[in-house]
């Protein structure tokens, strides 16, 4: 068998189900067989080594989930570790008459190095070392771990509604909220077992207390009474080996329990400990000089060791200094230093400068104003989140329009009110609204179990009642059926409801032209042949604003662009055109508004109306925009259509009105601006899979 077979067998043995029963079969034979001397000296070393293992991973882990097994590695530890002190408590008392070397080499050299020659010296050294361990380190670690796993349950309803608003806002993807759930649920989990896990570290700090007892009286009396040695030889042998025994298991247990304190005790942070200690505790050089000032004072007192302090005192100087010049050097790095100038120099330079076009500042396509109290939120140095609440709006509309969102240029306002902020297209308004950042807010779903106190105002994206309210009565209003969500997703919320609903403004030339760019890639014939030789960009252009006016998305543009060569033939106008590659995209129309059901539920015209709209259509001029509807009957097809469409909301179903192809385009501009959502298709555009049910019809002649 050569060496990669025999890694591989090694490899499915550890990995497999055979890892498991074989550990349990050594401890079970660790307690119930005799083990040689020499066997206990690999044994413990092992068990040492295993626990410096555990101990430097548990530090370089960078947060607690890194390290999820922890806590079962901690009870095989704790089972190995007293499997081991039974095996060699039946080897002390069995035979500790014969010397000190009767338990291995590592139980004697760790009793030789402590006890020195001194018993009484040994027994407290190693009493000292449990209290360390069962008063200071596992009792800490046990009261962490138990409080984490407490606070880490309560908050996980929290923590989950917390990643249902940021999918819903945009800000993260399917795939990330169920990773985020994930790891909310382990983290629950890690810190509940830690919980269980330190008890175990706690009772073997107790066992170790108790199995010095037992093997320091019990050998004493065995030896002496059993052997016949005197009680002076007895005690010699029976304590070197009673605490090297204790020694070499109490070491690895604080090792362990140190490495529990540490993984209870750090944060999550995508840094090393080492690095995260540093940069926290000497970020500044402040403490150090302060400290180094102390020092020297506690150094010139008389009597003091005056070169300990002093040399310590100019070291923390030392490191205070180098530390303020990284410092200084950094943000000289990272600052770009204007050039003063004098009010007078400035405004003869002012004058002196011919004006250039640099003056003319472009209009933003994508702009945010926020009022002097929202800065903090949009600073990433003040732990704004805005920002990266606005990147994964950007990034989530992107890909569901099919072209890159334009970026956000968010500056602020003073003549805006302090909590006020404003969306801008173009340079003009599109949304306003005022907000609490100190505040969340409490958004009534359409059903809820009370009232909570706070500023009740309107969701600024969708209209619906909410309240402003103090930030620990988030879980209350949670439990009572709120949606809470925090100030920067309500403004990343208002942002993705207002750029989806003016995704068509969004779209220039520019835009148009890295489209073909991209498609040129996989179809550079297509785009060869229809762009610009049968169709100009302009015209293209009209297709793709018209499509995504009425929110049909651009991802499937290969689709869009055949279609347009097969028509372009026929027609140069854009509303031809645009019908001719709905048509194309019928299945992802269809399944954008009712999934993948087969069944579409659809509300119809009267025929009489549908005919009288035909005969308007085909009589119109050229050029002529608007179905010729007297008002009377204009508004009482609005309100037919909006009790319709409340009908299939409260269904839970997509309201569709289904007509005519000629009159679709021109009423799907007449029900654009009604308060239901309503979409409009053509009989053309209707799938072959999909099962039409007709569930109203609506008409003018009566309300």
């Amino acid at each position: 068998m050569d060496r990669t077979a025999i890694i591989n067998n090694a490899r499915s043995l550890t990995e497999g189900n055979l890892g498991i029963p074989l550990l349990l079969l050594v401890i079970l034979a660790m307690v119930t067989l005799p083990m040689p001397p020499f066997l206990l000296d690999v044994s413990f070393t092992f068990n040492i080594a295993l626990s410096i293992v555990v101990l430097l991973v548990a530090i370089y882990a960078l947060r607690p989930l890194d390290f999820g097994v922890f806590p079962t590695v901690l009870l095989a530890a704790t089972l190995m570790r007293l499997a081991l002190n039974v095996a060699s408590t039946r080897v002390v008392l069995l035979y500790g008459h014969e010397g000190t070397g009767a338990a291995g080499k590592v139980i004697q050299a760790f009793g030789d190095v402590v006890v020195g020659g001194n018993y009484i010296v040994g027994v407290i050294v190693f009493m000292i070392l449990v209290i360390i361990n069962f008063v200071v380190v596992t009792k800490g670690a046990g009261r962490i771990s138990e409080v984490s796993a407490r606070f880490t349950l309560d908050a996980m309803p929290g923590k989950q509604m917390a990643i249902d608003a940021d999918l819903n806002a945009g800000l993260i993807s399917q795939d990330e909220a169920r990773e985020r759930r994930s790891e909310v649920t382990q983290e629950a989990d890690f810190y509940g077992a830690m919980d269980g896990a330190s008890k175990f570290v706690r009772g073997d700090a107790v066992a170790g207390i108790l199995i010095l007892v037992i093997n320091l009286f019990g050998g004493v009396g065995i030896g002496m009474l059993q052997h016949g040695l005197s009680f002076e030889l007895a005690l010699q042998y029976y304590a070197l080996l009673t605490i090297g025994d204790g020694l070499v298991a109490q070491i690895p247990s604080l090792l362990l329990s140190t490495a529990a304190a540490v993984m209870v005790t750090r944060a999550n942070s995508s840094e090393e400990m080492g690095k995260q200690v540093f940069r926290q505790m000497f970020a500044s050089p402040r403490a150090l000089y302060v400290s180094a000032v102390i020092l020297t004072v506690m150094g010139v007192v008389p009597g003091m060791p005056h070169f300990a302090f002093l040399s310590l005192a100019a070291a923390a100087a030392g490191a205070a200094w180098y530390i303020g010049q990284e410092e200084r050097r950094r943000k000289a790095e990272a600052r770009e230093e204007p050039v003063e100038q004098t009010p007078s120099e400035a405004a003869a330079g002012e004058e002196s400068r011919e004006l250039g076009w640099d003056d003319v500042m472009p209009v933003d396509m994508i702009g945010l104003e926020v009022g002097y109290r929202l800065i903090p939120m949009v600073d990433k140095m003040q732990g704004g989140q805005l920002l990266n609440r606005i990147k994964g709006v950007r990034k989530k509309l992107s890909q569901e329009l099919g072209f890159l969102v334009p970026s956000v240029h968010i500056r602020d306002n003073l003549d805006l009110l302090p909590g006020a902020y404003r969306i801008t297209m173009m340079g003009v308004i599109v949304g306003e609204a005022e907000i609490y950042p100190d505040r969340e807010l409490a958004i009534n779903p359409g059903q809820v179990f009370g009232k909570i106190d706070g500023i009740a105002v309107k969701d600024p994206a969708f209209g619906l009642d909410a309240i402003w309210i103090e930030k620990p009565q988030k879980e209350r209003a949670q439990t009572l059926g709120y949606t809470v969500v925090d100030a920067s997703t309500v403004v990343a919320t208002h942002i993705n409801k207002v750029l989806h609903g003016h995704s068509h403004e969004l779209l220039g030339h520019e835009e148009v032209q890295q489209l073909l760019d991209m498609a040129a890639k996989k179809s550079p014939k297509l785009v060869e042949e229809l762009v610009p030789k049968k169709l100009s960009i302009s015209v293209l252009l009209k297709v793709l604003q018209n499509l995504l006016m009425e929110q049909v998305p651009l991802k499937d543009f290969r689709t869009v662009l055949e279609a347009l060569a097969e028509a372009v033939s026929r027609t140069q106008d854009p509303l031809a055109l645009t019908a001719s590659v709905r048509i194309a995209l019928s299945r992802l129309i269809v399944q954008t508004i009712n999934g993948a059901s087969p069944d579409l539920p659809v509300i119809t015209l009267d025929p009489p109306l549908e005919q009288m709209l035909l005969s308007s259509m085909q009589q119109r001029q050229q050029g002529e925009e608007g179905l010729v509807l007297e008002p009377g009957m204009a508004e009482r097809l609005q309100k037919s259509l909006a009790q319709a469409a409340q009908s299939q909301e409260v269904k839970g179903q997509p309201s569709v009105l289904l007509v005519s192809a000629p009159i679709r385009p021109l009423l799907a501009k007449f029900v654009r601006y009604g308060e239901q959502q309503v979409h409009v298709l053509s009989y053309q555009e209707i799938p072959e899979n999909k099962n039409v049910t007709i569930v109203a019809t609506v008409g003018g002649q009566n309300g």
